[in-house]
């Protein structure tokens, strides 16, 4: 319990002062035009209130990513509040930042055309695939998904048919993805982001109010499969601790804020704000169960870490809890499915320098976009969605060491980025190595070949900048 406690401490301790610290050196301008004033359309630049966005960025980013990824991390024992404490203030917190704010800084462009800049053109066309398939198979899961449960609630008729809730998604998706922002998610976001932290509020209150045997820190690996620790938890719990889906959602929300002294609470915060929700359920997961990590393995193994989130909710918080779990396990994967469709819209217009405040161009892009994402609900794509993790994490990289170049190039302390940046190079690449859909190599081969991606990236990216123009204090 102590150690529960005293990382939820950090983690509201670790905004307050390297928060302010990652402010810093980025240098924010409180006197700058942002892209919500300089180029409202109405549609997508939409200035808003800040607390807004904040329970906008945290949906958007959430959903039901630090619920499930603490779930199953939370099979590798209490080390995994080590990784979503420090992973979030010195690696997702750094990584949303100055994702969100190099977003603002050009004009609130969509973060492949970001990483062009700073990366090349070749690393742009990379990216751009990338972000597109990753966003269409997160859409494509989180209409399927919800479809799958809503159908076997016991419902009849058209009701228990899966066929229908899909569509029934869907037309929603289609809504969401073509509506000004203010329209849709600006109205309903707030409420879900809210419940979700309250949900999470509850369930860790409880967990102190009943004296929850949550274990203390440790390093020992509990994983009842003996999956190995390095890198299997990082690539885990990646939503609480650092994932690159939240780059592809920061350019959302920088094409609202009115002001850059907003961009800690939303960018900074909101990660702050996943982590401390993934470490309450990384707790409640350990403690809830008989036989802890043990009688948590039996029940993943029944019904998932969705079975998990149900029974910890219902026997913490009652029949109150039952609505949330319901809550979060339809409600919250369809709000971040439609997130992910309309960044998919948005990166297709910067490629195609299509303005999006014409709605024939919204749907010249939404149609084709949601055809392929009802398209895959035919199609067993299991396997590649096997690579998610490891492409989520891999893209988180590529944006870490975006921003070192662009702390670099505009003379500020670029250590804050390039020092997660090389951590998760050897994460990505151990992993890819030595996972079961990797190359599937031992640790022998797997841990030292990590290591030395790491070094040759470090060294490529010192290489890199030292062949750019001399930094300048004056910020793009």
């Amino acid at each position: 319990m102590v150690s529960f406690i005293a990382s939820l401490a950090i983690l509201i301790i670790g905004y307050f002062t390297y928060g302010v610290v990652v402010e810093r050196i980025f240098g924010i301008d409180t006197k700058r035009t942002t892209p919500a004033v300089a180029l409202e359309d109405g549609v997508d630049y939409v200035p808003m209130k800040w607390n807004k966005i904040f329970l906008i960025q945290f949906l958007n980013i959430a959903g039901l990513g630090p619920i499930f990824g603490a779930v199953m991390g939370a099979l590798f024992g209490p080390a995994a509040f080590l990784w979503i404490v420090f992973g979030t203030l010195f690696a997702g917190g750094v990584h949303d930042f100055l994702s969100g704010m190099m977003s603002m800084r050009h004009d609130g462009k969509s973060i492949p055309e970001i990483v062009g800049i700073y990366l090349g053109d070749k690393m742009r066309m990379v990216m751009r695939g990338f972000s597109i398939i990753l966003l269409i198979l997160v859409g494509t899961v989180f209409m399927a998904g919800p479809a799958g449960l809503l159908a076997n609630l016991g419902f009849s008729g058209i009701f228990a048919n899966k066929f229908f809730w899909v569509v029934l998604i869907l037309i929603y998706y289609f809504i969401a993805t073509i509506l000004p922002v203010d329209k849709v998610i600006a109205r309903i976001y707030p409420l879900f982001g809210a419940a979700l932290l309250i949900m999470a509020v509850g369930v860790g209150g409880m967990l102190i109010i009943t004296g929850a045997p949550i274990p203390e820190i440790s390093l020992t690996n509990m994983h009842p499969a003996s999956l190995s620790m390095w890198p299997m938890l990082f690539i885990t719990i990646a939503c609480g601790a650092i994932s690159g889906f939240h780059a592809t959602q920061s350019p959302l929300m920088a094409r609202c804020l009115e002001n850059e002294s907003y961009g800690r609470k939303i960018f900074y915060g909101a990660m702050v704000s996943e982590g401390a929700v993934a470490l309450v359920w990384a707790a409640a997961a350990m403690a809830f169960f008989p036989n802890g990590i043990l009688g948590l393995s039996e029940v993943v193994n029944q019904g998932g870490a969705g079975l998990v989130v149900n029974q910890i909710s219902l026997g913490l918080l009652g029949p109150v809890g039952g609505v949330l779990a319901m809550l979060g396990v339809i409600a919250c994967p369809i709000t971040s499915g439609d997130t992910a469709f309309r960044s998919t819209r948005l990166i297709l217009g910067d490629i195609f320098n299509m303005s999006q405040d014409s709605i024939k161009n919204r749907l010249f892009l939404a149609i084709p976009i949601l055809g392929i994402g009802f398209g895959l609900n035919y199609i067993d794509f299991s396997i590649i969605w096997r690579y998610f993790a490891w492409s989520n994490q891999t893209l988180a990289t590529i944006v870490l060491w975006t921003g070192a170049v662009y702390l670099y190039r505009n003379g500020r302390i670029h250590w804050m980025a390039t020092i997660p940046a090389t951590f998760m190079t050897a994460v990505v690449t151990t992993y890819i190595f030595q996972a079961p859909e990797g190359l599937r190599l031992s640790t022998s081969i797997s841990y030292p070949v990590g290591i030395a991606a790491a070094a040759a990236a470090f060294i490529a990216f010192m290489l890199f900048v030292r062949k750019q123009e001399t930094p300048a204090l004056s910020r793009s």
